[in-house]
């Protein structure tokens, strides 16, 4: 670790444009442009996230309808939900709360009722242009929508580079010293013991390609969830009689009602800019990063648009409940809001109702939290390698690369490394958002098809055949009939 003698070269030369890009990206062009893009598509598609939303629950498979090219829904949402469902779910709430005030959780909560429409579209653009690899498996996301889709290569490589960069060579750092600081204080284990448990248990999983990791995801993120939520649920319940003063102060302080400083306007600003950031960054919703599962999925009713229902129903989860559990927790709790550490402040929430147990368990909680967000971050890097070109060496390289990182992570957090993660996300998403935006055409088409077929009472189907106005760029062979 570097002792703390200033500045390094690295951080003198790299430290000013990577924090040019954060803050024009971060704090203007994503955190509205997410919002504002999300607003479209729930326009476009008529609030298809709250008109369909029952429907979502019903196109969760668990199997595949006997086509073994993908994996289930089911595997592809709980995959999904192994990257989204991370530290941001723990610390960046109370991050979030801490800087922006208990209004920030609202604003958390627009972001992901907007963000549904967001990764539904993505999605959705994702099935329809996949492809089958050399081994037959489903592939596909945005590089791929980019390239077959809108023709420009140039961009699906952009975007896949930015991918590599960020999910694939340091966010598992960030996810492993997240687990290494709080097992550390919480069991007192020694870093070198936390570097070797990471390194075997992501190299058991890893190496067994997407589809290991789809199958420890399909066990190990329902339990790990449906864990926190009902925790939070029996806290919520405990103390139902503080709930409505709880939900009053959220409203209050989302509009600058009890801004001490700064006037109702910078109440509102800080609130609602926490709040839309630490919301996108856990649900990731338009970024680009769950379409690359999406694509691997064979979507049961067989129509492009049924799995991008799949991933707006893990927007939902990620936000609206289980960073919704950690906020009620926080706020119930009554604790100073302080955002200096986030895994302290909820550590010192569930204290207070849980006693020393409540600091184990947020612990506990973080290690699966982060530890599968480092699964799921791999199955994305894997996808945009083999997009790339990349092969058995490449997946190799990679999957060692994984681990490396990961040793590094337990034993240093060098910010600049982070927050040219940071940047290179930001650049990632804001390629994503112009590719779904150009296709939304094709978003609505598809769409349109799809509540067609419900409401002339049928199974959704969709034939490439009957829509040739959409086949430039889709596998023919992929989406011929099936149920007819």
């Amino acid at each position: 670790m570097r002792m703390a003698s200033g500045p390094s070269i690295i951080e003198t030369v790299l430290g000013p444009p990577v924090g040019l890009v954060n803050t024009v990206f971060w704090n203007y062009v994503l955190t509205y442009g997410l919002l504002a893009v999300g607003l479209y598509f729930s326009v476009r598609l008529r609030g298809i996230q709250l008109r369909r939303f029952p429907h979502m629950l019903r196109v969760i498979a668990r199997g595949t309808g006997g086509d073994a090219s993908g994996i289930s829904p089911f595997q592809a949402l709980c995959t999904s939900l192994a990257s989204r469902v991370g530290t941001g779910n723990i610390a960046g709430v109370a991050i979030a709360i801490g800087l922006g005030g208990p209004g920030a959780l609202f604003w958390m909560w627009c972001t992901a009722a907007l963000g549904m429409a967001t990764a539904y579209a993505e999605s959705t653009l994702a099935q329809l242009y996949k492809v089958r690899d050399e081994s037959g498996q489903y592939r596909g996301g945005p590089a791929y929508y980019m390239e077959r889709g809108l023709k420009k290569r140039w961009m699906g490589l952009a975007f896949a580079l930015s991918l590599l960069l960020s999910y694939g060579a340091i966010f598992s750092s960030v996810h492993a010293n997240a687990i290494a600081q709080s097992a550390g204080a919480a069991f007192g284990l020694g870093q070198g013991v936390i570097a070797i448990a990471l390194v075997l248990l992501t190299a058991a999983i890893i190496f067994g390609g997407l589809r290991s990791v789809a199958r420890f995801s399909e066990w190990v993120v329902p339990i790990m969830a449906l864990g926190y939520i009902g925790l939070a649920g029996w806290v919520v319940v405990t103390h139902i009689d503080r709930v409505p003063g709880v939900l009053s102060l959220v409203l209050r302080n989302a509009f600058g009602l009890d801004a001490a400083a700064g006037g109702v306007l910078g109440g509102i600003t800080a609130a609602m800019l926490q709040g839309v950031k630490r919301g996108l960054y856990s649900n990731e919703a338009g970024m680009g990063s769950a379409p690359n599962i999406a694509a691997a999925a064979t979507p049961v009713p067989h129509h492009p648009a049924s799995q991008g229902l799949v991933q707006s129903l893990g927007v939902f989860i990620d936000t609206l409940l289980v960073c919704s559990a950690t906020g009620f927790v926080i706020l119930l709790s009554g604790v100073p809001l302080d955002a200096a550490d986030g895994v302290l402040l909820t550590q010192r929430a569930m204290t207070v109702f849980f006693g020393g147990a409540g600091t184990v368990f947020v612990a506990i909680a973080l290690f699966f939290f982060a530890f599968t967000t480092i699964i799921g971050n791999y199955s994305y890097a894997e996808n945009n390698l083999l997009y790339l070109g990349g092969r058995r060496i490449g997946l190799l390289v990679l999957r060692l690369v994984t681990l490396g990182v990961i040793t590094w992570g337990v034993y240093s957090k060098v910010q600049i490394v982070w927050d040219a993660a940071d940047a290179s996300m930001a650049i990632m998403s804001t390629i994503n958002l112009v590719a779904i935006l150009l296709l939304s055409g094709v978003v609505v088409r598809l769409t349109r098809d799809y509540d067609a077929q419900l409401a002339a009472g049928r199974t959704p189907e969709f034939v490439i055949a009957e829509h040739p106005s959409l086949a430039d760029g889709v596998d023919t062979e992929i989406w011929r009939p099936r149920n007819r």
